[in-house]
């Protein structure tokens, strides 16, 4: 109701503006977007890039942009998994991003209040799907989408060939356990072995604590959808009616991985590489490596990625994890000058067709009307899944509470784990993810 009441609202401005003849000067309106060299250029764009893997790119697609319009485009990046640390300095400071991230709810608590309203924006006008918007209590739309991806785990259907199997094979958790053992038990005679490394650092523990961990909120989430105020609102409690499962799936990737798993709190290890060198034919990723794994020489076309099977009733009809936590947000406290800026830039980004190949080329797909087509072809197949009649695993994950703090506990109880896999430590990875969920969530909402 309040959506469809700022809607109506939004018209009868326009209708005014109309009937008195009168029109927002330009540029200050930040919904009117300026054609890239059309003015002098006036204010600046700061981007907090929320993405490492895509900074490069982001750094030479600024450069064009300040090339083409004179406009100076800021590219910063957030190291892995210090991104909220990172924008609460950023954000104290004289000059502050002007695009930085809000991509979830729980981040919509946080932030909102430093969130330009995008209804009605230039930038907003150019998306083609409302599936990827952030609001707030008050129906301000607070981020947007600018790209989706899946994830799952990724498979050198190659190495698999050669061990003497074929991906049709795996199915369920039942026939991914039996390929995975069958060939760690011969990974001598082979040459490599299942899984990559599954490291427990900041720079890898996200794959688990982040991503595996979904399958759990994930299929709780579908048993009662009304706890989640469906999908709009994280559950206050989690039952861990699936931790079992996500246990089955976890113990599989870290006991038949090509490193000890008590060596996995340490860090330090490139999964990516050893995956890309033939060292092992699974890798729990997603769909934005693959240009890396492309970078160094990987044949695509002999890549796969199939879902998170563990043992769940009726999984063979599992499609991957698809969904987001990449949304753009603008800062509402910025100068109506770096404000117009920004938009002018994001639309280039999304509209001209070199600048939206090349971040195509980075995020993989982008939801706007004339963004280049996406070539990734894990995201090709997670859209394959759909059209098999296979379910999609949303992000449920979006919704975890006080986020760095509840991955911060559940790194440290999965660490212990890994070093001693008792029955009363992994009882801690429950708690840490269970009762964690519940004690950061009345941390957050009180």
């Amino acid at each position: 109701m309040k959506k469809l009441l700022a809607m109506l609202m939004a018209l009868v401005m326009v209708l005014s503006f109309a009937a008195c003849g009168e029109t927002p000067e330009e540029p200050s309106d930040p919904e009117a977007p300026v054609e890239p060299g059309e003015t002098e250029a006036t204010g600046s764009v700061y981007w907090l890039n929320f993405k490492p893997e895509s900074d490069e790119v982001l750094k030479e697609l600024a450069a064009k942009y300040t090339a083409e319009t004179g406009v100076e485009v800021k590219i910063e990046t957030a190291a892995s998994g210090t991104y909220n640390e990172t924008l609460t300095a950023e954000m104290d400071k004289s000059e502050a991003p002007t695009i930085f991230v809000v991509g979830n709810q729980a981040a919509v608590d946080t932030w909102g209040d430093y969130c330009l309203d995008l209804t009605g924006t230039a930038i907003e006008a150019e998306l083609n799907t409302d599936a990827y918007k952030l609001y707030d209590a008050d129906g301000k739309l607070c981020s947007i989408g600018y790209c989706y991806e899946c994830y799952g785990i990724i498979v050198n259907n190659a190495l698999l060939n050669e061990a003497g199997h074929d991906v049709s094979e795996i199915t369920n958790f039942e026939t991914l356990k039996a390929v995975v053992e069958d060939i760690t038990a011969r990974s001598e005679e082979l040459g490599f072995g299942a899984f990559t490394s599954n490291a427990m650092d900041s720079s890898s523990s996200w794959r688990y604590t982040g991503h595996m961990i979904n399958l759990e909120y994930y299929y709780e989430y579908v048993d009662d959808n009304a706890a989640w105020a469906n999908g709009t609102a994280a559950a206050p409690t989690l039952t861990g009616a699936y931790m079992d499962n996500f246990k089955n799936l976890y113990d599989l990737a870290v006991v038949n991985s090509i490193v000890d798993r008590k060596e996995l709190a340490n860090g330090g290890f490139d999964a990516q590489a050893e995956f890309a060198e033939g060292k092992a034919v699974f890798y729990v990723q997603g769909s934005w490596e693959a240009g890396g794994l492309e970078g160094k020489g990987m044949d695509l076309s002999t890549l796969s990625m199939i879902p998170y099977y563990c043992g769940v009733e009726g999984e063979e009809k599992a499609g991957l994890n698809c969904g987001t936590e990449n949304y753009w947000a603008i800062n509402g406290d910025a100068s109506e000058e770096d404000i117009q800026a920004t938009i002018d830039f994001m639309v280039w980004l999304v509209t001209d067709p070199e600048a939206s190949e090349a971040a195509v080329g980075t995020f993989g797909v982008m939801p706007y009307k004339s963004a280049a087509v996406s070539t990734n072809p894990f995201l090709a197949q997670a859209n394959a899944y759909l059209g098999d009649g296979c379910y999609n695993m949303a992000w449920i994950t979006n919704f975890q509470p006080n986020v760095d703090a509840y991955r911060a506990t559940a790194v440290n109880a999965l660490n212990a784990y890994n070093a001693d896999p008792t029955d009363a430590n992994w009882a801690t990875v429950v708690t840490a993810f269970i009762d964690g969920w519940a004690v950061q969530y009345q941390a957050v909402n009180g």
